[in-house]
């Protein structure tokens, strides 16, 4: 009779090992949910950064010829992104009359529609007698 009773008492698991594995579970997929949170992030990251570049690739293919890109800026919306080109003398560049070709630092600044904002900072030639 008691032989019984103690084979009954051995079967399936105790309800404090019950807890244990789920504690154990629940680890693993706070674990994993928070990875995936994080690799989404980055991805929407990426995917932003990726779309200011193609919209300053954009704005830099649709400047006008480089006589006709004089000083000053610029600025205008394309893809529900802002852009703001600055064209102004290259400083290290010094009126040198020899020189058929003048230097512009040409800065064009693109910002999504999230706030972030891509910088693309380049140098330009532009006829003298252009000016």
């Amino acid at each position: 009779m008691f032989r019984w009773l103690a084979a009954r008492r051995s079967d399936g698991f105790t309800l404090i090992e019950a807890l244990v594995a789920l504690a154990i579970v629940a680890g693993s997929l706070a674990s994993i949910g928070a990875l995936i949170a994080t690799t989404v992030r980055g991805t929407r990251a990426l995917e932003q950064h990726l779309f200011r570049l193609d919209t300053t690739r954009a704005v830099a293919t649709a400047l006008p010829d480089r006589d006709q890109l004089g000083p000053g800026s610029f600025s205008g919306a394309l893809d529900a992104h802002r852009w703001r080109i600055d064209v102004s003398p290259f400083a290290d560049a010094g009126p040198d009359p020899r020189q058929s070709w003048v230097p512009q630092k040409v800065v064009i600044a693109v910002q999504s529609p999230a706030g972030g904002v891509l910088q693309l900072s380049t140098v330009r030639l532009r006829h003298r007698n252009g000016e």
